[in-house]
């Protein structure tokens, strides 16, 4: 059975930096897959194309970081846990058609196939999550999470940091990663249509948590002539080498920061 996540500790001393890939697994079980139609039983849009990949050099930083293994069309860890579960992209926990609003079923769940999808995914996922955030807390008293995403539209922004519009993180964290995004030349913007999912609000909303969310436009990073082809982008391309040192770079210079903070 394939784990809902995987956890990588930091391999350098601990910082109070948590952070979060819950849109990045691409596994979909047999079960589900064969409910799927047949367009979508091989390829699955809108999903954020290995931010792991991007990202793997942060437990050597400090920072801890969760990353869920499973798409985000078995259960959508950034979306509240409130009827209806089965419904629109951008709301539901389950999905019944894609962020183009194409459907992506043959064959429905149930709703009691929906909610044992909560049980197996998104409740243990979020326990986790939470639990890591506790950890953080009992050595540090503040934690930071950096909640991390990537998109194709509707902005052309390299960068958007989203916080709730102010109230999910203090002014301190949020200059901080966008002076840091900034300095290597990142075309950066606040709360621009992406101010934080259900996870920012939600966490960021908790007694010693600060929560950012952080979207990267898929170009930044990926291949663009790929993107408009119904398949799975490669990682291994230039705009990924090219912008991981950046992205290295970046991160270097939040986390000494907060090292001192």
């Amino acid at each position: 059975m394939t784990p809902i996540f995987s956890l990588k500790p930091p391999t350098e001393p601990t910082l109070p930096i948590l952070a979060n890939l819950p849109h990045s697994g691409l596994f979909v079980p047999d079960e589900i897959r064969g409910q799927l139609t047949e367009a979508h039983q091989t390829f699955l849009p809108h999903q954020d194309w290995h931010l792991d990949q991007l990202y793997d050099f942060l437990p050597a930083l400090g920072i801890t970081m969760l990353q869920a293994t499973h798409s985000r069309y078995v259960v959508d860890l950034n979306r509240a846990p409130k009827p209806p579960y089965f419904g629109n992209f951008w709301s539901a926990v389950v999905a019944d058609k894609t962020a183009f609003n194409v459907p992506l079923y043959a064959t429905q769940p149930t709703p009691e196939a929906v909610e044992q999808r909560l049980e197996d995914y998104y409740r243990p996922y979020h326990a986790e999550l939470e639990s890591q955030l506790n950890q953080l807390i009992e050595r540090f008293d503040r934690v930071y999470l950096l909640d991390l995403h990537s998109f194709y539209g509707p902005i052309t922004d390299d960068i958007c940091l989203g916080n709730a519009n102010g109230k999910s993180c203090s002014d301190f964290f949020i200059d901080t990663v966008d002076n840091a995004f900034a300095h290597e030349g990142f075309g950066v913007v606040r709360n621009k249509v992406f101010n934080g999912g259900y996870i920012t609000q939600h966490y960021g909303s908790l007694p010693n948590v600060e929560a950012l969310q952080i979207e990267v436009r898929y170009p930044v990073y990926l291949d663009e002539q790929q993107l408009a082809e119904s398949r799975v982008p490669d990682w291994r391309v230039p705009q990924l080498d090219q912008a991981k040192p950046r992205f290295k770079t970046v991160f270097e210079q939040i986390s000494e920061i907060f090292s001192k903070s």
